[in-house]
């Protein structure tokens, strides 16, 4: 247990926050040097506060914090990188929700992983310039389940290891990836998926981010992509989403 005058400076990106007291808030925050941790912002939501504007979500920030018997304090915040132009959109928006809504759920405090700490960091910047949102979100689910320990198996049969054939296939949600025709028929919760997405799917597993942003998804294949990957992230949280309704909603205003 840190003692009371210890401090740690870390760089961290601000999740989601929740009102404490009379004037506090509750920080849940993921940190390049120690994964996702909570702290106390003190005093933050009086109207003077200049720590404030540092702690909206998906700010990115360097922050002194002060360790106690509970919760650490922040007792200094400083913005790195606010992503303004974000925040003007209400589908990136709505994207950065998802985002940060599905780290959130897979992550446990104090797990380090600077790898997703920079997944996290380079998926906000991107939804942050013009790039096509649903490319960058697409490509941040794939790396994600990869680093998690999750990656989807695409190129041989999850269940008896043949090489995949460029047809139509299966997805086992709880076996988590590709059965080929023959085990897919058997397998009662598989799903078909057309090989075109299959194709998709397995370059943005191998592909740096530059690569995969070269691809054009019609938006037939993007809302295939979209529904198998949001669906074996639900499997793999045993609890739906919350944001996918919100950038629908959106989507078709």
């Amino acid at each position: 247990m840190p003692s009371r005058d210890r401090t740690t400076r870390t760089e961290a990106v601000v999740l989601r926050h929740s009102d404490w007291g009379e004037a506090d808030r509750i920080l849940w925050l993921y940190t390049r040097q120690m994964g996702k941790v909570r702290a106390i912002a003190k005093g933050v939501r009086k109207i003077r506060s200049r720590k404030a504007g540092h702690l909206e979500p998906f700010t990115r920030v360097i922050l002194l914090l002060a360790h106690g018997r509970d919760l650490p304090i922040v007792t200094q915040a400083e913005t790195m990188e606010a992503y303004i132009p974000l925040r003007e959109d209400l589908i990136r928006l709505g994207y950065a929700a998802y985002v940060v809504e599905i780290l959130d759920r897979f992550t446990y405090e104090g797990d380090e992983n600077q790898p997703l700490y920079r997944l996290l960091v380079d998926t906000l910047a991107r939804l942050n310039t013009g790039l096509e949102p649903t490319v960058v979100v697409r490509y941040y689910e794939l790396r994600l389940l990869e680093l998690l320990g999750y990656r989807p198996q695409l190129f041989a049969c999850v269940n008896c290891e043949t090489e995949i054939q460029p047809t139509d296939q299966y997805f086992s949600l709880a076996q988590g990836g590709v059965l080929c025709p023959k085990c897919g028929l058997d397998a009662t919760e598989a799903s078909q998926i057309s090989v075109s997405l299959l194709k998709y799917l397995r370059h943005f597993q191998r592909s740096t981010f530059a690569e995969a942003a070269r691809v054009r998804l019609s938006p037939d294949l993007n809302r295939q992509m979209e529904s198998l990957l949001q669906r074996y992230i639900t499997h793999l949280l045993e609890r739906g989403l919350n944001t996918p309704a919100f950038i629908r909603s959106v989507q078709r205003e």
